[in-house]
């Protein structure tokens, strides 16, 4: 466990030196201000800005407080896991091209603990920075537009933060099977949106999908509870996040092992 710590300091000194514990959280903010702050200044925005032709008039009804939620969680999900995506998509295929997994590898180090530590450090990174942006987003939609009863949001968050951590260990499962940074982030963007584009067509047979679980984020911020098959999406995406772990670990160790002894 003490090796793991080890690790674990290393991935987040590393990663306040490169200031990702500085302006990955400042993006989330800005996402999660932006979105209440907007929805509720529309008119005046356009009034202003945009426009309308002499005489028009046009009226904005104000969006329930859910549905600026909503909102703002369909911005994480887009801007927000692009970000998250780039920022770590050379988590470990970065150290394997520069060598610097060889100098730590050396040493009598876990291969579990070298994956898992990155993984967990990804994780709370992330986590901290959506929960951040998230419950701003919530003040100010209290503060602007009306109350969502906190019950409903607190369980909504939950349900998203599943699929950021399915997001994030497909990251951490590319970045060990592929040496470029690229292709990782390539193949994360694209499968995350064909499941999220199959998903909108054919919700019936998708209703397993990972991507489903952003669906019910957004039922629990109306309704206060999930859709239907809420936990078949929780039980899939879990086991699907332990076998894409545990398979970048033994393709990971495989790997490692095959170049020490050639």
């Amino acid at each position: 466990m003490e090796q793991w710590f080890v690790l674990f300091k290393k991935e987040f000194v590393e990663s306040i030196r490169n200031f990702k514990w500085l302006w990955i959280p400042i993006v989330f903010v800005l996402l999660g201000i932006t979105q209440p702050v907007t929805s509720y200044y529309l008119p005046d925005i356009i009034k202003n800005f945009g426009g309308l032709p002499e005489g028009a008039v046009m009226e904005f009804p104000l969006p329930t407080g859910a549905q600026v939620l909503a909102e703002t969680l369909g911005q994480f999900n887009q801007i927000g896991i692009l970000v998250l995506v780039l920022a770590f998509m050379g988590t470990v295929a970065g150290e394997r091209t520069s060598g610097t997994n060889i100098m730590i590898l050396v040493k009598p180090v876990s291969y579990i603990s070298y994956i898992t530590a990155k993984w967990v450090h990804i994780s709370l990174l992330a986590v901290s920075s959506f929960v951040l942006g998230f419950l701003l987003a919530l003040y100010y939609t209290h503060l602007l537009i009306e109350t969502v009863p906190f019950s409903q949001v607190i369980q909504g968050i939950f349900i998203y933060i599943l699929w950021l951590l399915f997001v994030i260990t497909l990251v951490v499962f590319f970045s060990t099977i592929i040496k470029s940074s690229g292709v990782v982030a390539f193949l994360t963007l694209g499968i995350t949106i064909t499941l999220s584009i199959v998903g909108s067509i054919v919700p019936n047979i998708m209703r397993w999908s990972p991507t489903m679980l952003t669906s019910h984020s957004y039922s629990f911020f109306q309704t206060g509870s999930g859709g239907e098959a809420l936990f078949l999406s929780i039980i899939c995406t879990v086991l699907l996040i332990i076998v894409m772990l545990a398979t970048a670990i033994y393709v990971f160790r495989n790997k490692e092992m095959a170049v020490h002894t050639t």
